[in-house]
Parts: C-alpha cells; sequence; structure tokens
C-alpha cells in the first residue's frame, strides 16, 4: 500500500443519501444511505407508539392529553433528525462516491506494538505509557496509552484507556477502551471501541460501541500516514451507531494551549459524523505529540495541559 489513506477509503467515505436525491444505478453509498434513513423512521414511528402507549396508563387526564402532546412533539423532532442525517450522508456520497466502503484488512501490513512505538506516526503517536491530560467544558480527560492489546480481525491492536471526569462532582462520567493499529505505511487505523456512559446511578449507555468485524462493524482510518488538505476519510464505520468521518482542512495550523503549540505546522482536521450533524469539531494535531485541542460546535475548547 502507498504511503497515503488507501485509495478504497479516500474514494469510498460513503453512506450520504436523501429523498431528494435520484440514486444512481447500483450505488451502494445512495442504497445504504436509503435504507438507514428508512430504519431511522421506523425507529422514531416505533417510539411514538410505545411512548403513547405510555400514555395512555396516565390516570389523570390533563397529564395524559400532555403527554400524548410531549410525544407527538418528540416524534416531529426526531423526523427532522432522520432528515439531517440523511442530508449528511448524501453530502459523503457526494464527496467520496458511490462505491462500497469495504477495506481490506491484512494483518500482515500491521506493525506491532513495539514496532510501532519505535517509529509512531508523528500525528497520532502511539506509545505505551504516554498519558495525556485534556481539561475543557467543565471535564478532565485523561488518555492513556496502556500496555494492553486486543486482536481484532487478526491485527494487534494498541488499547488506549479514555476517561472522563466531571470536575464539579470529580465522578467519572465517561469511560472507553479505544483499539488503534498501525499501519506499515504509517497511517494509523481505527478498529473500534467499547464506551460507557455512567451517571451516578450507574452504566447508562454503552451507544457507540463497536468492533470491526463484528455486525457489520469496519475499521477506519484516525490518522494519515501524510494528511494533505482536502482529503476525507471515514475513520469508522458501524451504521446507524458509529459514522466519523474526518477532513483535513489545514497542515498550516497554528494554536497554543497550556501543554504544548505548534505556529504553522498544525494539522487541522474537521471532524464529523452524519448521526449527529450539527456536531462537527475541529482538531489541532502537532508532531510528536498528537492531538492538542479540539473545538466543539458551541466554542468549548478542550485544551492539552
Amino acid at each position: 500500500m502507498v504511503d497515503r489513506i488507501p485509495a478504497i477509503l479516500t474514494v469510498a467515505l460513503l453512506f450520504g443519501g436523501g429523498t431528494s436525491r435520484v440514486c444512481h444505478a447500483g450505488g451502494a453509498c445512495d442504497e445504504t444511505s436509503r435504507l438507514a434513513r428508512m430504519a431511522c423512521v421506523a425507529g422514531v414511528t416505533d417510539d411514538f407508539s410505545i411512548g403513547k402507549g405510555n400514555c395512555m396508563n396516565l390516570a389523570d387526564a390533563a397529564a395524559r392529553q400532555q403527554c400524548v402532546a410531549d410525544t407527538r412533539d418528540a416524534r416531529t423532532e426526531a423526523q427532522q433528525l432522520c432528515r439531517d442525517q440523511s442530508q449528511a450522508r448524501q453530502d459523503l456520497c457526494d464527496a467520496l462516491g458511490q462505491d462500497p466502503y469495504d477495506p481490506a484488512i491484512n494483518p500482515n501490513e500491521f506493525l506491532s506494538p513495539q514496532a510501532t512505538a519505535a517509529n509512531p506516526n508523528p500525528y497520532f503517536p502511539l506509545v505505551p505509557g504516554t498519558t495525556r491530560v485534556f481539561k475543557g467544558g467543565g471535564q478532565t480527560d485523561t488518555v492513556t496509552v496502556t500496555n494492553q492489546t486486543k486482536t481484532i480481525q487478526g491485527v494487534t491492536t494498541m488499547v488506549v484507556q479514555d476517561d472522563v471526569v466531571d470536575d464539579g462532582s470529580s465522578r467519572l462520567v465517561e469511560t472507553t477502551q479505544d483499539f488503534f493499529a498501525q499501519h506499515a505505511n504509517g497511517a494509523v487505523w481505527y478498529f473500534g471501541e467499547i464506551t460507557q456512559s455512567i451517571s451516578e446511578e450507574g452504566l447508562i449507555s454503552t451507544d457507540g460501541s463497536f468492533l470491526a468485524g463484528v455486525d457489520g462493524g469496519k475499521a477506519g482510518i484516525i490518522m494519515q500516514a501524510t494528511p494533505q488538505v482536502g482529503d476525507v476519510y471515514r475513520q469508522e464505520f458501524s451504521l446507524g451507531n458509529a459514522e466519523d468521518a474526518a477532513e483535513v482542512t489545514s497542515t498550516t495550523g497554528s494554536a497554543s494551549v497550556p501543554g504544548a503549540s505548534c505556529s504553522g505546522n498544525c494539522v487541522v482536521t474537521r471532524e464529523f459524523t452524519p448521526l449527529e450533524p450539527d456536531g462537527d469539531e475541529q482538531k489541532f494535531y502537532a508532531a510528536g505529540i498528537g492531538v492538542i485541542l479540539d473545538i466543539d460546535p458551541d466554542g468549548t475548547r478542550s485544551e492539552l495541559q
């Protein structure tokens, strides 16, 4: 493989579409988008029916009426989200074409954790024992490259532990194990995650968890070997569950945070997912360090300390 993101990813970051689009004959992208929208709409209908059914079991007439009204409002909002997600997938189709997203995984082409640590990708270095701490938005996010490994699709991936703590309560609110492996060409691939959102009462969600090779999940590239402006690539794929993608917007970015800075040499990406059409993030990656700054759509900054 060449020292760039594989062609199958650059041309096949797919799954868009909407009702206004005329599907290309045999276009995997548009067809997948159409099916995803059908699933979304069906889920909205199911949720509405269950919600309204619960409303029927309220004895107080006024409360029952308000419950039905609220359930209808929730249905309207959810239907709009289905449309927005479809349009976001459409945008990916327009950018990257109609081919199926099906990257070939050859375990022999991936480096061992030891080889990766000896020659890491400069913008996403995987060196066991490395810990980065980020602060922002009232949270502290601690990311540690562990000595643990997990074999996925025959590839020995490195386990990165990511723990998010609420600064006000000092309570763990999210914990994630991410699975990465570096290709021989230098690109870092993402093979899945096990994520848990936690409330004071305990586990509340594992949404977004996926493993490549399981239930349609597929690996993607988290950082290219040689990022170039305009490159768009899928970082993960689990339809309707995990669909993160990225676009390289600059290789001459500048940023300054407590833990690091870059002046004209940061790689800057727009990282996004059709599942959250308004959730684009901007990330700055410094050579030799990795990500140093993450800016949310509302301007909230998560800064390396």
